[in-house]
């Protein structure tokens, strides 16, 4: 819901929040002349103030309506008329205000004695963002973020925000505030990786993701698309991928000239795997079905030439690309998605014929979801043997790290996500 429109501030002097109108005089044909308002002094109209208070409004809808960052921001601002610079803006605020949720409330926390209800903490997260970790001019920051603030919690936002304006540099009370993350995932990567890698894998994070593009103009990570890469699909070749939503990878096998089956669970992602696929003119060799990966809807005999399981995971090497990931996932769900990785690798082995490859990655960095599954499946999957292929890097050289008989490539050494992979061939019968 967004704020209701602010009234003009009370004329200086005035008292009981009202001033009497002035009388208006008559002009020698006897008829009032016509009333010219004055604007009012917050300026609603400017684009300054219309950038903070959508961004607000996206903020607060994000953290109390459980809405996803990538899908209300383009979708606010498509209806909006802000021009090209503002829109730039908007998704700087927004995704780097939820990115940095945790430093921005810390800031601003000192400086209340009231928890601040949705509407005043969206704002205050708003100006925090752009005073600490941006470089607009402090004044601009406040003035335009105060002049969208409703009228009556004006003064309480101006007075916050003007007290981190004189703040020197803050005294963080610990790394996992002053990254913004929650303290599990610290502490979880922390221990899977190391400390220092831990840190700069996290710092990384924090910053925007780089935009590349496929030569077909497709935007998709490099880490995907070494990923796919590593798949080797072949033309004639007959490719599943057990996990395809949105896409991506599927229409890089499918342009190699495999012929991909699409599989995943819910109708409306494998509407936009048909979308993608579509685009790009890929529907004679892509097909897509809705179905359940452990239980693939297709006889068991059913056998294909290569198999890749990019499965779902916790998502912490990717969480610059998905600035609310870090705040929806909890330390429960590692486990839990362990366990449906391991279920899709089951069915992948057995959907893959003697000879074939098998691929499985995720865009995480927990041992649970790397490592631990590659022992998995060397003791339940003996069949399953190194297929002896180095993931693909930039100019020749690798920058994936050899971790058993996977790959892990963290996001500070190629500026890409954080990715597993594992590559393995089925041995003869």
């Amino acid at each position: 819901m967004s704020a209701k429109p602010s009234r003009p501030p009370n004329k200086r002097g005035t008292r009981g929040g009202r001033t009497k109108p002035a009388k208006a005089k008559q002009n020698k044909a006897g008829s009032k002349p016509k009333q010219v308002q004055n604007p009012p002094r917050d300026r609603l109209g400017s684009p300054g103030t219309r950038t903070r208070k959508l961004a607000a409004e996206l903020l607060r809808r994000i953290d109390q309506d459980g809405a996803y960052a990538n899908i209300v921001v383009p979708d606010a601002l498509d209806h909006s008329e802000l021009p090209e610079r503002d829109r730039k803006l908007v998704t700087e605020l927004v995704y780097g205000a939820t990115r940095r949720q945790r430093s921005c409330d810390w800031l601003v926390d000192r400086y209340t004695s009231t928890e601040p209800d949705a509407v005043v903490r969206s704002f205050l997260r708003v100006g925090a963002y752009q005073l600490a970790f941006t470089d607009i001019p402090p004044y601009a920051a406040v003035s335009a973020t105060v002049a969208a603030t409703p009228v009556k919690v004006r003064p309480f936002v101006n007075a916050v925000l003007r007290k981190l304006v004189k703040e020197a540099k803050p005294a963080w009370p610990s790394e996992a505030v002053r990254l913004s993350y929650p303290d599990w995932i610290v502490d979880r990567l922390g221990a899977d990786l190391g400390d220092e890698r831990a840190m700069a894998a996290l710092e990384t994070m924090n910053a925007p993701p780089p935009v590349t593009r496929r030569d077909d103009g497709y935007v998709q990570d490099l880490a995907s698309q070494w990923v796919a890469a590593t798949v080797g699909a072949a033309p004639g070749e007959r490719v599943l991928d057990l996990c395809a939503a949105p896409g991506g990878k599927t229409t890089a096998m499918a342009q190699a000239g495999a012929d991909v089956v699409a599989l995943d669970q819910r109708p409306r992602r494998t509407a936009l795997i048909a979308s993608n696929v579509a685009r790009l003119h890929l529907s004679d060799r892509v097909s897509v079905v809705a179905g359940d990966g452990t239980r693939p809807p297709w006889p068991d005999s059913t056998r294909f030439d290569r198999v890749l399981v990019d499965a779902p995971c916790s998502g912490l090497g990717a969480l610059r690309r998905r600035p609310d990931a870090r705040w929806r996932i909890g330390p429960s769900d590692v486990g839990e998605l362990a366990v449906l990785q391991r279920g899709l690798l089951d069915a992948a082995a057995g959907a893959l014929r003697p000879g074939g490859r098998l691929v499985f990655s995720v865009c995480t960095l927990t041992n649970a979801e790397t490592v631990d599954i590659d022992d998995w499946l060397g003791a339940d999957h003996p069949e399953l043997l190194p297929a002896g292929a180095e993931p693909a890097g930039p100019g020749g050289e690798s920058p994936w790290e050899p971790v058993g008989r996977g790959f892990l490539l963290l996001p500070q050494t190629a500026d890409t996500d954080g990715m597993y992979l594992l590559a393995l061939t089925k041995g003869q019968p």
